[in-house]
């Protein structure tokens, strides 16, 4: 399964529209949403506090602030393939 992780805040609005996006692909491909509240770890705020939503598919960076399904998908059939 591929585990796509969301970096994100409560109250941030850029955040759940990434949410969105990943659950609609969810519906279509097989992956696992991973949530992480940057509030939770000192190190997380530290990094990402003006770079949220970050979004990671398995270890790699995908996307920051916005993502759309396309990209997410494209991203997607890219780790799958080996790309």
């Amino acid at each position: 399964m591929i585990e796509v992780t969301l970096y994100s805040k409560p109250g941030c609005h850029l955040c759940d529209a990434a949410a969105q996006v990943i659950e609609q692909v969810g519906r279509r491909v097989e992956l696992r949403l991973i949530k992480r509240n940057i509030l939770d770890d000192p190190d997380d705020l530290r990094r990402y506090q003006f770079e949220i939503p970050l979004i990671f598919l398995a270890d790699r960076e995908i996307a920051r602030h916005r993502l759309t399904a396309v990209e997410l998908e494209a991203a997607i059939a890219s780790y799958l393939s080996g790309s």
